[in-house]
């Protein structure tokens, strides 16, 4: 399942991402989504995790949750639509 986690910090990195959702189940992938002018964090990211259950639980536990002193947004991502 892929989850889309907003509303990052901009010192929030991929490692401290991972180590979050990982209290939850395996994680496949967690990437913070970073501007390609300055080398910040754009205020999201993604993470995969294998097990929906798992997935599901880290949602709903870290939906609100504080990291790197912001309240994150985490919900089940959606297909990106094209750009027409």
């Amino acid at each position: 399942m892929n989850i889309y986690v907003g509303n990052l910090s901009f010192s929030s990195n991929d490692e401290g991402l991972h180590k979050v959702f990982a209290e939850f189940g395996d994680v496949g992938s967690a990437k913070v989504v970073m501007d390609r002018e300055t080398g910040r964090s754009r205020g999201f990211g993604f993470v995969e995790m294998d097990n929906s259950d798992e997935a599901k639980a880290a949602i709903k536990a870290l939906d609100g949750a504080e990291l790197d002193g912001r309240n994150l947004r985490v919900n089940e991502a959606t297909p990106r639509k094209d750009r027409f």
